[in-house]
């Protein structure tokens, strides 16, 4: 034991390689990509509408038909209003949603609410410009305010609504034509995992992740949502597994009845980028939608796993494809992972299970134990 505390990392790092130090440690890794249709497969729902007033000191009030969840939407209205109005961030204010303002508003959801939205609050502005024009020709070196107040003095309206609908959309799905989608979204991540194969539990060691939003309008609000979206597509994967009575009623009904991804899932190494110089054309400011459409790849944590597995089924023999159902919980990694003792426990008779842990218990009596072979480091 003491020479063993005596090698060198290199040495250390190529016994934890070897299959025989490594007989219930082993990793795995994976590359998956998405491809992910954006619009509402319901074609009158991608409509959007949106208010603005801009008042006498040249503030200006943004209302549109999404709904702010935590996802960023409002800040991201409020800098395309900005940017088409040509005026500070600091000058505009958002009201929230309500259907006094802005009515039948289409649901939030879809990931494609920045781009409807964003393109009524645009069209409204836009109105709103082709208005000023006239007052800006007329004084080209003045401020927003000095051609705000001179249009109210000049009985301009400064209130303009606006609507957008996504064009050319609509599917057959009987005769299996037409267009589905306006647009695709892409991504891909490589997930490295470490499994223990004697109790099933998995460690997210590193991800790395690109992903396509086009020209983003606010790259920190996208990156924390393919973040968020890859968490969540985590516990859907490897923890939130559905779990019934007999009389067929859900046990797992909500936070307190399952296990919910935790800081602890998070990978070691957690690295996002965004792809560079794709503007997409036919998306508010060249952007792409985000929010649902990373989520599919924490799939490549579950086929890490599968592909770790693998590694620890070749030991005891076996090379061939297997099932490995979602989510990857630690009974079905464990279960996956073939050897001496899940042999013990494929009958389910009490005697055999009996049998099976007395022996289990000589097996270790006359074996050294799997995890003594990483010392705790001296000091």
């Amino acid at each position: 034991m003491n020479g063993f505390q005596q090698t060198t990392k290199h040495e250390r790092l190529m016994m934890f390689f070897s299959p025989r130090q490594n007989r219930w440690k082993k990793r795995g890794m994976a590359i998956i990509p998405t491809k992910f249709g954006i619009s509402f497969t319901v074609p009158f729902l991608n409509q959007a509408g949106a208010l603005v007033h801009v008042y006498t000191d040249g503030s200006v009030l943004v209302t549109h038909g999404g709904t702010e969840m935590g996802q960023g939407l409002h800040t991201k209205m409020i800098q395309v209003a900005s940017r088409t109005l040509g005026i500070p961030t600091s000058k505009i204010h958002i009201s929230e949603t309500s259907t006094n303002t802005v009515p039948n508003a289409s649901p939030t959801a879809a990931s494609v609410s920045a781009d409807i939205n964003g393109m009524a609050v645009s069209n409204a502005c836009q109105t709103i410009l082709k208005r000023l024009e006239p007052i800006k020709c007329a004084n080209p070196t003045g401020s927003w305010e000095d051609w705000v107040s001179a249009a109210y003095q000049d009985c301009v309206s400064l209130s303009a609504t606006g609507f957008y609908r996504i064009p050319d959309l609509g599917y057959d799905f009987e005769k299996n034509e037409g267009k589905a989608f306006h647009y695709f979204s892409y991504g891909v991540a490589c997930s490295e995992v470490e499994i223990d194969c004697l109790t099933g539990d998995h460690k997210n060691l590193r991800t790395d992740i690109v992903m396509d939003v086009g020209t983003s309008l606010n790259p920190a609000i996208d990156i924390g949502q393919i973040e968020g979206a890859f968490v969540q597509g985590l516990g859907l994967f490897t923890l939130e597994e559905l779990r019934y009575s007999p009389e067929g009623n859900l046990y797992t009904r909500g936070p307190g009845m399952y296990k919910l991804p935790a800081f602890g899932d998070i990978p070691s190494e957690f690295h996002v980028s965004l792809l560079r110089d794709c503007p997409n054309s036919k998306a508010i400011y060249s952007s792409k939608a985000v929010g649902e459409p990373p989520l599919f790849l924490s799939a490549s944590v579950f086929y890490a796993i599968k592909d770790a597995i693998f590694s620890a089924r070749m030991e005891s023999g076996l090379n061939q494809p297997f099932r490995l159902d979602s989510p990857a919980t630690p009974e079905r990694i464990r279960n996956a992972c073939v050897d001496v003792f899940t042999k013990l426990f494929q009958s389910e008779s009490r005697t055999t299970i009996v049998a099976a842990c007395e022996g289990i218990m000589h097996w270790i009596s006359t074996h050294q134990c799997p995890h003594s072979l990483w010392p705790e480091e001296e000091g």
